[in-house]
């Protein structure tokens, strides 16, 4: 019998980064349209501007910055991109997202080294700077189709006051907020495309949004002023987040294990934020600084390797 020897790797996928990217873009998409129908022009001035900007922009720094003359656009700038429009309030202006556009692309992501290797999520440093930088633009929030100025239903949880949205409206997608966490149900069928496609874990999501749910469970039983656990589920930033930003594939560990550790780690800040910090919404820093303690959780869950044997424990 003839063997031939070849090189490493021997397994082999069709998958490439623009297709996986291009799944992402298409789970996005039903949530990006009723951001434009609920909040009009502005909504889709902000998503062209975000996406469109963040694609050039990473072209632009790989070919003629980092020099990677066969670099080929592979649309992971324009998840970036839409990630971070989807995030914005519609108040925000398109030079201001656009300011965010040049910290997430530049300063998260290439600056790392590019894709692949950055530790935070891009688009949640952009969100997360421009939150600092135009606090009042980031934090006005509008009705959807009135477009009248009013508060999330988030906020008025932490300012106490009566609860005006029914659990219905924040589930279907007509209350205030950024242009992306309006609508849970579109979340959901988005991220069932991802899940189809076997291209994102449901772990981490079950585990974030799990401690979520038990976590309001046991402060609402003690003081009903906190919310309800669907509350916190669908009336905030929460299910974008769980489903498409903590689950990226590059900022999240790599195990089964991990998945779940970081899960959890992510919705144990997001209510602690939520019930005792300063914000009326805590996901953007719960995903980050859960970001930074990725490489420990792959540290201490790395997988033994097939044909090891286990350790020994010395009687000496």
């Amino acid at each position: 019998m003839k063997l031939s020897m070849m090189a490493a790797p021997h397994l082999r996928s069709e998958d490439s980064v623009r297709k996986i990217m291009l799944d992402v873009l298409i789970a996005l998409a039903p949530a990006a349209v009723w951001a434009v129908v609920s909040f009009g022009l502005k909504a889709l001035v902000l998503i062209v501007v975000c996406t469109a900007g963040a694609e050039v922009l990473d072209f632009f720094v790989m070919r003629f910055i980092r020099r990677k003359k066969n670099f080929k656009p592979d649309l992971s700038g324009s998840v970036t991109g839409l990630l971070l429009a989807l995030n914005l309030s519609v108040a925000v202006e398109w030079w201001q997202a656009l300011i965010g556009v040049f910290v997430a692309i530049v300063i998260a992501k290439a600056v790392f080294g590019g894709l692949g290797k950055n530790f935070f999520n891009p688009a949640l440093v952009g969100r997360v700077f421009l939150l600092i930088s135009f606090p009042v633009q980031m934090t006005t929030w509008l009705s959807p189709f009135d477009m009248q100025t009013t508060a999330t239903p988030m906020a008025i949880l932490k300012q106490g006051g009566p609860r005006v949205f029914s659990l219905q409206e924040m589930f279907l997608g007509t209350i205030p907020g950024s242009l992306g966490e309006v609508s849970a149900l579109l979340l959901l069928l988005g991220f069932g495309w991802l899940l189809f496609r076997k291209r994102v874990s449901p772990f981490i999501p079950v585990a974030y949004i799990g401690t979520v749910v038990i976590m309001a469970a046991i402060f609402n039983g003690v003081n009903p002023g906190f919310g309800s656990p669907l509350y916190h589920v669908f009336g905030g930033g929460l299910m974008l987040g769980a489903l498409f930003m903590a689950t990226d594939m590059v900022t999240s560990p790599m195990s089964i294990k991990g998945h779940v550790i970081f899960g959890v780690g992510c919705g144990a800040v997001t209510m602690i934020i939520r019930l005792f910090g300063g914000y009326p919404e805590g996901v953007s820093f719960a995903i980050l600084v859960m970001n930074a303690f990725v490489p420990l959780i792959d540290m201490g869950t790395k997988p033994r390797i097939f044909g090891k044997p286990k350790k020994v424990k010395s009687n000496a």
